[in-house]
């Protein structure tokens, strides 16, 4: 990350920083919302623009700190500006410049950093002059509007101009990593010490984070970006407006996410809505851990957690391919862990089994355990393929298998677990009648191999 310049947007607050750095983006990546103090974390996210990359990071609106958690939100102001290559300094067109935006302006200059003067909101002042914007000392002085678009090219025409040229090529096998849960039950803690910096605010009120946080780490020659995500509540407790926002932004993030992290508090365990959001990872197809969080918050001793486990198990048995782990985010216990799980999963998830190995499969739970069905209709399940673009998702041809009982896949599940893993991920089975999809009941596997023999070509399953 450090290769790449990172540009700081600041100002005071509902001066349009989170639009500022939407527009940037050519994206929505920061709640937008009328109310000030929005934004609390500081956002970062990758920026092209004519084949420049660069960080843009988007802060909450300085301001004194009347507490301590507004402290903590100035202090990570200033851990953004102290990291930054150059400084956006956002002020608003149609209001006169005060002291917050004279504080603001002398802290950047203070820095030494190339610093950049943005009037925005120019649309609600059209005859805006940037020599009225001069007395703050910062030149050059651009004038946008983020509603409009306007301006937005020439900012970042000058932008580019004064910061060193680099590109970033991601890594194709990045593992993107999602922490869901309720809030206040430590993902943001959790968040920091994997990335092992504050880069997400941590506080004892619930509903802290808004926006989806990211930050990309390396473990074992592995790429792995985590998002940090607002608390999920229960569906009549969530507010309007911003909090709506957070919690599709969280919903979002599991599917943006190949593994997820459900956190659950050590001291509130056995909550429905924790099973509900693992509910929902399961049936979006993600990896999955259970994370039972603040570890050393809680009332134990030598064998709670030998006798706790077996009851978070059962309480999750829907999911009983999930790994279970207990940590603690201010020690530090098995957060190591965590990461060593995350390259396990995703290995799973990536498992090839040849097709002649998942039908040999398929005939012997078959021969052990045949499908019940009802009177002359009994489901026949003919033969077995693995998607080529999902791994985790396999085609079963057959006939009658609309009277496949719920069971008799659960089966199969726990029988392909056992022969060939896929431990942390979800399976799923693609039940379809051979006679609809396959003229003359030709398997898919067999057509293939015919068009390989024509070209001359070895058939790739054996």
């Amino acid at each position: 990350m450090k290769k790449l310049p990172i540009i700081a947007i600041v100002g005071r607050a509902n001066v349009g920083k989170s639009s500022l750095f939407n527009a940037i983006l050519d994206r929505r990546e920061a709640i937008v919302a009328r109310e000030a103090g929005t934004t609390r974390d500081s956002i970062m996210a990758k920026a092209t623009y004519k084949g420049q990359d660069f960080w843009l990071v988007d802060t909450a609106g300085m301001k004194d700190a009347e507490d301590e958690f507004e402290f903590t939100i100035q202090e990570q102001i200033t851990q953004a500006t102290d990291s930054a290559d150059v400084i956006l300094v956002v002020i608003e067109a149609s209001t006169i410049i005060t002291e917050e935006d004279r504080r603001v302006a002398k802290l950047a200059l203070k820095s030494r950093k190339p610093v950049m003067l943005v009037v925005n909101k120019i649309d609600k002042k059209p005859k805006a002059d940037p020599v009225d914007f001069q007395k703050l000392g910062i030149k050059p002085i651009m004038l946008t509007s983020t509603t409009q678009h306007r301006g937005i090219d020439s900012l970042l025409d000058t932008l580019v101009a004064n910061i060193p040229k680099a590109t970033l090529k991601e890594a194709e096998d990045r593992i993107n990593v999602a922490l869901l849960g309720r809030p206040n039950v430590g993902k943001s803690a959790l968040f920091n010490t994997l990335a092992k910096k504050q880069q997400a605010i941590v506080a004892d009120r619930a509903g802290t984070t808004r926006d989806v946080n990211r930050t990309t780490v390396r473990y074992n020659s592995r790429e792995i970006e985590i998002m940090d995500t607002a608390g999920i509540r229960r569906s009549g407790k969530i507010g309007q407006g911003i909090e709506r926002f957070s919690v599709v932004r969280s919903l979002a993030a599991i599917e943006q996410a190949d593994v997820c992290l459900m956190l659950m508090d050590a001291n509130e365990l056995n909550v429905q809505l924790d099973q509900k959001i693992a509910g929902m990872i399961k049936e979006s197809g993600k990896g999955l851990i259970l994370v039972v969080s603040k570890w050393d918050a809680a009332d134990k001793d030598a064998y709670t957690r030998d006798h706790m486990a077996p009851q978070i198990a059962a309480k999750y048995d829907f999911v009983p391919w999930a790994p279970l782990i207990f940590t603690s985010a201010v020690t530090g216990q098995n957060v190591a862990k965590i990461f060593d799980l995350i390259l396990d999963i995703d290995q799973k998830r990536h498992t090839r089994i040849r097709t002649t190995a998942l039908n040999k499969w398929l005939r012997q739970i078959i021969e052990e355990h045949p499908p019940a069905g009802l009177k002359n209709r009994t489901p026949k399940l003919n033969y077995i393929v693995q998607e080529e673009q999902d791994p985790t998702n396999f085609k079963v041809y057959g006939a009658h298998t609309k009277l496949l009982h719920w069971s008799y896949k659960r089966f199969m599940d726990r029988r392909l677990r056992e022969e060939f893993g896929f431990e942390g991920t979800p399976v799923k089975f693609w039940f379809f009648e051979k006679h609809d999809t396959h003229k003359h009941g030709q398997s898919p596997t067999k057509e293939k191999n015919r068009e390989l023999r024509k070209r001359g070509l070895k058939n790739l399953d054996k």
